[in-house]
């Protein structure tokens, strides 16, 4: 997948704004970059759109700005000129697309039927928007439609939300998602920065999910394993399950016969998808152990291991 693409997919949320007050480019930039959503897509409703992609890549060359709504290839000129890393139109025009292809940069164009789809995949494209989503039928109709084009990425913009986002984020052809529901024209005319910062962190929270999955016990060996469970299910009248390298009480406590990571055990973390808690947590500085990754058979990454200790604890995160 392209980098960039891939990128947007580890982000998991693209939000759409439309702006007309210069001044507030790079305070917006900063609260979308600093609560986890580092990426915008800036919408040609305004004319000073290009302007705000250009003043936002000059503060946060490392965020990814693209131009959304374009419907000519002078704005894609415009938008490239001022650093724009993708374009997204929310139709199929094929001199806006080709023009983009013929100079390598980089289109995610709407598509909802399967002619736009196909035409799609003959210029070589990896992802298309699909919007508006509700309106065309929601996550079934991209089922539905990607069924004989596995290999295409779609991204659902028009009436995603934050109760209905990880529905769509769950499923595998999704690239991301986007919407203004956090960025509303309105909050940005207003200057309603905090209030926007509230809902940009309630957004990147719900799609991560995080919660506790269990806490791991370094044991020395089978037997101290099999004691420290009993103990602990005899306590709270839970169940023991005993597996190769561990034993369970319930779900709360994993009694780990062969410590790997941890001086005294482990912290389980749930979270909805590992692979955007990492992206998340390396942008805030913490890094993960690379040799503990393990994917699943369709080969997304279901749990891994961070650096970080807390009181002897290594930080486990786990797919739900």
């Amino acid at each position: 997948m392209n980098q960039i693409l891939q990128n947007i997919h580890e982000i998991g949320i693209v939000p759409v704004l439309v702006i007309d007050r210069v001044d507030l480019a790079v305070p917006l930039a900063k609260i979308l970059k600093e609560s986890g959503m580092p990426c915008a897509e800036i919408a040609f409703r305004t004319d000073e759109a290009a302007q705000v992609i250009g003043i936002m890549k000059k503060e946060y060359p490392d965020m990814l700005v693209g131009a959304g709504t374009v419907l000519t290839i002078d704005q894609v000129k415009a938008a490239v000129e001022q650093g724009a890393d993708f374009i997204v139109s929310p139709g199929f025009n094929p001199s806006v697309v080709q023009y983009c292809v013929d100079h390598d940069i980089l289109i995610m164009p709407g598509a909802v039927n399967p002619s736009d789809v196909e035409r799609a995949l003959e210029l070589g494209l990896e992802a298309v928007k699909f919007f508006p989503v509700i309106a065309n039928g929601g996550l079934d109709a991209i089922r539905y439609l990607s069924g004989p084009y596995s290999n295409l990425r779609f991204m659902p913009t028009g009436g995603i939300h934050t109760g209905n986002m990880n529905e769509y984020l769950d499923c595998p052809i999704i690239l991301a998602v986007g919407g203004d529901w956090m960025v509303e024209g309105s909050l940005i005319k207003e200057g309603r920065l905090d209030q926007i910062k509230a809902l940009v962190e309630e957004s990147v929270a719900a799609m991560l999910g995080f919660e506790l999955a269990h806490v791991g016990l370094n044991c020395a060996g089978e037997k101290d394993a099999q004691e420290a469970a009993e103990r602990f299910a005899g306590i709270f009248g839970v169940p023991t399950a005993g597996y190769p390298g561990a034993v369970f009480a319930g779900t709360m406590l994993e009694a780990v016969k062969q410590p790997v990571y941890g001086t005294a055990g482990h912290i389980g973390i749930y979270t909805n998808s590992v692979e955007r808690a990492v992206r998340y947590l390396n942008d805030r500085g913490y890094t993960c152990r690379e040799e503990s990754r393990q994917y699943r058979a369709d080969g997304r990454l279901s749990c891994v291991y961070l650096e970080e200790e807390i009181s002897g604890f290594a930080i486990h995160l786990l797919q739900k």
